[in-house]
């Protein structure tokens, strides 16, 4: 058999590995063998044990902070190039660091730029990543980069709910362009919260644009932190007559607080994706897999095959 014909291997950071089993068991195969060895001060080493020599890798892994996350997808890309891999993509469901993609004030880093200078420096030959926090990072990479967009798997969700007099809604400036991209698809109206911030995680306040009395609202974000701007946005919405508000977020970072904040809120429902684990379960969030929609584009890279028509926005 020829190194064009080997099949394609899967491999899991430690911080992925739920997720990583079921893009495994969707595309067909199971998991390759790492170990990873570990220091009394904390550092590591991954080592594959198994051949990838001439073969295409991919190595699955979120990149949420700690930075050991990101560490152990470097150190494992570097592995495989050193390894004689043939092709090396990087599944990234969720792209640490996303959200300094510019210069916002003076002195500061880009690290979206960064970490995509590093990816490339370690070996991926390919980026595989869903809803960034800004579309522009495809541009700080000189490899090709598979931007799936978190939709394809939500959009199912909505429709099996049934709702009638959909509003959707951005809790911020920012996500407007995603939420005006869901209600193309549902022929629904828009709202949008203008918020300003004391600093980070911190608002001021907060206005709604648009009416929701008598809705039913979906507020949709590519991520949830600390959950202060959704929580606030949703008991606002309730408050303005909205007949519900549930709220469709690609990665559940849900730090500090959060879990405590969306179990008191007016929030009926949240719905998020398992780009990120999460840390402990709660009776208001949904998690819809991402799995088989990794698997697939996997499928398609692997046999050359286009992946626009899995595009639902």
């Amino acid at each position: 058999m020829s190194n064009n014909q080997l099949a394609p291997k899967v491999f899991a950071c430690s911080q992925s590995i739920g997720l990583a089993e079921k893009i495994a068991k969707s595309y067909g195969t199971e998991l390759g063998k790492i170990n990873i060895s570990r220091f009394s001060d904390g550092e590591f080493q991954p080592a594959f044990e198994e051949s990838v020599r001439g073969r295409r890798v991919f190595i699955v892994g979120s990149t949420f902070p700690n930075s050991d996350n990101l560490m152990e997808m470097l150190l494992i890309l570097d592995a495989a190039k050193r390894a004689s891999a043939r092709h090396i993509t990087a599944v990234m469901p969720y792209f640490g660091w996303a959200r300094q993609d510019r210069k916002d004030k003076p002195r500061v880093a880009i690290g979206a730029k960064l970490v995509a200078n590093l990816l490339q420096t370690a070996g991926a030959t390919r980026i595989m990543t869903m809803d960034l926090h800004a579309d522009q990072i495809q541009g700080f990479f000189e490899k090709p980069v598979d931007h799936l967009f978190g939709s394809t798997i939500f959009m199912p969700y909505i429709h099996s709910l049934g709702l009638e007099n959909i509003t959707m809604a951005s809790p911020d400036m920012g996500g407007s362009k995603r939420a005006y991209a869901y209600s193309k698809h549902l022929q629904s109206e828009v709202v949008i919260c203008y918020k300003q911030r004391l600093k980070a995680n911190v608002i001021d306040t907060m206005e709604l644009i648009g009416e929701v009395k008598g809705k039913n609202v979906i507020l949709v974000d590519d991520m949830i932190d600390t959950g202060g701007t959704l929580v606030k946005a949703a008991d606002l919405m309730v408050d303005k007559g909205a007949l519900s508000v549930r709220a469709i977020i690609t990665h559940p970072l849900l730090s500090g607080d959060a879990y405590e904040k969306i179990e008191n809120s007016k929030l009926l429902e949240l719905i998020v994706s398992d780009s990120i684990p999460l840390r402990k379960q709660s009776s208001k969030i949904k998690v819809v897999t991402c799995a088989p929609l990794f698997a697939e584009i996997m499928h398609k890279v692997q046999d050359n095959k286009s992946i626009s028509d899995l595009f639902i926005i």
